[in-house]
């Protein structure tokens, strides 16, 4: 589909992917196989497979943070929307909107329930979770735009109520501090005086602690690293070897934030034919292929300002490990 705009029962579905996925791929991997230190943008992860991985890292033991922001949704939800008067929620990267519906449950316990707008780069994750969620909530309008919420933020509908949007996951750390100022920016330029921003995002903390969180002993999270090379040999008709690769995660404390690393096992060249190129890993090369920056109270609150943005609330769990800020714009 092409910036189409579909509605049934309860639904609104908008598509603004323009037929450029594959394209936009295509400029990445250009420009990112090219460099010196070569790297890829993490959101070239999550095809469906991808997806269905990366629900499974959840669940796992190591990766606290999807139960720690859900134990702090749990506790704190009611508050937020009494602080807010939120009539929409509106997230990004939804999913399959799992941690959403405690905030859905507040909104509806609170009267203020009125529409769900979700943005998702995957279209049967969107379609999935809006079909759900008018079985699960009578009564709310689900709006869901196809699309990647670094993109196609101009997309979403006019609010026609408070507005909280949501970006929950600690998504906002694979963004590199020049990118993320860039979309705080842009994320605050989309809120009115009555709308907030809930975001969360994972806290600084013990390195084995972390470093396990990213390489988990099922090798779940080594699956979904290595799934970024099927990805390359399905749409762009590259003949990477996932077998000539290890996963790497590490934790660089200088810059506050874990890696996920491709480490080629052997000297080997890779061909790319949709975009003409070709490719050459010496032995021990690594492919960047995720940052995710860890903060501290102090560090999100600074960033939040440069980017005309107030922290209004701070909510944790009892050991400090992960966070959810309730900001507005200034």
């Amino acid at each position: 589909m092409t910036d189409m705009t579909t509605a049934a029962a309860g639904v609104t579905l908008h598509n603004a992917l323009d037929g450029d996925e594959s394209r936009t791929l295509a400029d990445d991997a250009r420009e990112g196989l090219a460099r010196p230190f070569k790297e890829l943008p993490p959101k070239h992860l999550y095809d469906t497979r991808g997806a269905e991985l990366f629900e499974q890292i959840c669940e796992l033991p190591e990766y606290y943070p999807t139960r720690l922001e859900r134990s702090i949704l749990e506790r704190v939800a009611p508050d937020v929307i009494a602080a807010t008067a939120a009539g929409e929620l509106v997230e990004l990267g939804s999913g399959s909107a799992a941690k959403t519906r405690l905030l859905l449950d507040a909104m509806a316990a609170a009267g203020t329930l009125r529409r769900f707008v979700a943005i998702d780069v995957t279209e049967q994750a969107v379609r999935d979770s809006a079909a759900a969620l008018i079985q699960e909530y009578p009564g709310l309008e689900v709006h869901g735009l196809i699309g990647d919420f670094e993109r196609h933020l101009d997309h979403l509908p006019p609010a026609r109520e408070p507005r909280l949007l949501a970006f929950l996951g600690g998504t906002i750390g694979n963004f590199l501090p020049g990118a993320r100022l860039r979309f705080l920016t842009q994320v605050a330029a989309l809120l009115r005086p009555a709308d907030h921003l809930l975001i969360g995002t994972d806290l600084v903390k013990d390195r084995a602690v972390l470093e396990a969180a990213y390489d988990d002993s099922a090798g779940v999270t080594a699956a979904f690293n290595l799934n970024m090379l099927h990805v390359l040999n399905r749409e762009l008709g590259a003949d990477f070897d996932p077998a000539a690769f290890s996963h790497v995660a590490l934790f660089d404390e200088d810059q506050a934030w874990i890696e996920m690393r491709l480490r080629s096992s052997r000297a080997q060249d890779v061909v790319l034919p949709a975009i003409d190129m070709n490719v050459s890993f010496a032995e021990g090369e690594e492919l960047r292929t995720e940052v995710s920056a860890k903060f501290t109270r102090e560090r999100v609150a600074a960033e939040l300002e440069a980017a005309g943005l107030e922290l209004l609330a701070w909510y944790t769990d009892p050991s400090d490990w992960f966070a959810l800020s309730l900001a507005r714009r200034v």
